[in-house]
């Protein structure tokens, strides 16, 4: 029961990411979002999610990890509510701001309630593997979920959903998981301040680039401007006695290998989900629950990965997994960047993305147990926020980069189309591209297919570094692996 409630958070916190993908379409005709603008609807929860994520963990360290759980939980609740009533753009990112706060608070302490409740081998292996099955596979769950609440009901209820589900988990927390041990320390505020202000300015400068260009003075000065405060950040942790980010833990190579695999792999899963749902609603004509269900096997086929990794972990060690995963990952995001007009789910999407989902399976359990091997249980908490922030800075910076490619390839191949649009177009047509400047299909869907192309190539370059960051840092010593089997653990590093 403790770990239904643990992975109940998560599954929330996981899912949000994508169910409001599947929303996406009917968010930007009702608040009036352009499609990369449309982008900020997903960065401005994960980025507030991943910025924070360090913080949250410390203070389940610190102040006890029950009691910050519920917090956080309660916090994701409110601001669900307050976004599902959004009336225009601004309050519907002011609220998926809050979501990510909220996240940032119960996600990593939900991970480190994991380390604390469960013995060290097996049974811990087989927690972890449940856990990221949940991460991993949630967001198909979320696609799916959200298909049926906007079919059915309307995209506020992506939000409102959240809200029994949260007070559920509330309501079960103080009866199923015992509070952990305090130890006693620092909250570093301007630690998570920095962190947060220059992720936030390195993605807007991506989103901006792919609006306005590279030369652009306010592009160029919110990549300055990054600069400068992440360089601000490192400076602040490099001095600090308890900082947000312990650099130390990047002294592990198996550790540092593994935020740098996540990092690459958030990218890509994250630029998949939100690209394929564009195309198989605007390009394929999806409904939105006809989307959500399209998307279904990709949750099957990541628990089978993740149900492999678990169960011959403790024979093999965790690099082969991590290798072959991200192979599969990237084998099928270059497959769906051969989609075109003419494509169809069943000969086009479906293979490359199960392809993409075994691997996917496949490197969140390897991830999970690696970033938490051998670390101090005072530090679990930091530990599972640095796994997670990795995962949700990677998955804003990454989508932020492939929206650029995609407005750059888009906007290329709108030069082509519109003067065969103009050579064809009726003068109703005529006046409505020159009030709204959008074009009608068919030349639209060659428009957003160039782009989606285009951001899955750069997808697939991604998966493709994290396969050779698994292969050439990753080691896995004897001693790994007898922890891995319940056996002997060697003193924290």
């Amino acid at each position: 029961m403790a770990l239904l409630v643990i992975a109940s958070c998560q599954l929330m916190v996981v899912l949000d990411i994508t169910i409001v993908n599947i929303a996406l379409p009917h968010i930007q005709s009702s608040l009036e979002f352009s499609t990369t603008s449309l982008s900020w609807v997903v960065n401005a929860y994960t980025l507030t999610f991943g910025g924070l994520l360090l913080l949250g963990g410390r203070a389940g360290d610190i102040l006890g990890r029950r009691r910050v759980f519920v917090f956080g939980v309660l916090l994701f609740v409110l601001a669900s509510l307050l976004g599902g009533f959004a009336q225009n753009a601004g309050q519907l990112l002011g609220a998926r701001a809050l979501q990510g706060v909220g996240g940032a608070i119960a996600s990593p302490t939900s991970l480190a309630l994991i380390s604390t409740t469960f013995r060290e081998g097996p049974e811990r292996n087989r927690a972890f593997g449940v856990f990221a099955a949940v991460s991993a596979g949630g967001g198909a769950i979320g696609l799916l979920a959200g298909g049926m609440l906007v079919e059915w009901l309307n995209w506020r209820w992506v939000l409102f959903v959240n809200v029994p589900i949260g007070l559920l988990i509330v309501l079960a927390t103080p009866r199923y998981i015992r509070e952990s041990e305090r130890h006693p320390g620092r909250f570093d505020i301007t630690g998570a301040l920095t962190s947060t202000a220059g992720m936030v300015l390195l993605v807007y400068g991506f989103i901006r680039a792919a609006q306005e260009g590279w030369r652009d003075p306010l592009t160029l000065a919110s990549f300055a401007g990054a600069v400068i405060i992440l360089a601000v950040f490192i400076l602040v942790e490099r001095r600090s006695k308890q900082p947000i980010t312990p650099l130390h833990m990047f002294a592990d190579r198996n550790r540092a290998g593994t935020y740098g695999i996540m990092l690459c792999l958030a990218a890509a899963i994250f630029g998949m989900f939100f690209f394929l749902t564009l195309f198989v609603q605007n390009v394929l004509g999806f409904s939105p629950l006809a989307a959500g269900l399209a998307f279904l096997p990709v949750s099957a086929v990541i628990a089978v990965g993740a149900g492999l990794a678990s169960r011959f972990l403790p024979v093999y060690g965790p690099k082969p997994f991590m290798v072959v995963g991200a192979i599969l990952a990237a084998a099928g995001l270059a497959w769906l960047t051969l989609t075109d007009v003419h494509s169809t789910y069943a000969g086009s999407v479906l293979g490359p993305m199960l392809v993409f989902s075994l691997g996917m399976g496949m490197e969140f359990v390897s991830l999970t147990l690696m970033a938490l091997s051998n670390v101090p249980t005072p530090e679990t908490g930091a530990a599972s926020g640095l796994l997670n922030a990795t995962q949700q800075v990677g998955g804003s910076l990454g989508l932020s980069i492939l929206v650029t490619m995609y407005g750059t390839a888009s906007t290329n191949e709108a030069d082509k189309q519109i003067p065969d649009f103009l050579r064809q177009a009726t003068p109703a047509e005529h006046i409505r591209f020159e009030r709204t400047g959008q074009l009608p299909k068919p030349w639209s869907d060659e428009i957003l297919t160039a782009g989606v192309s285009a951001a899955f190539i750069m997808a697939a370059i991604f998966t493709a570094v994290a396969a050779l960051i698994a292969l050439v840092v990753i080691q896995v010593r004897p001693s790994d692996l007898e922890r891995l089997k319940g056996g002997a653990s060697p003193g924290p590093m």
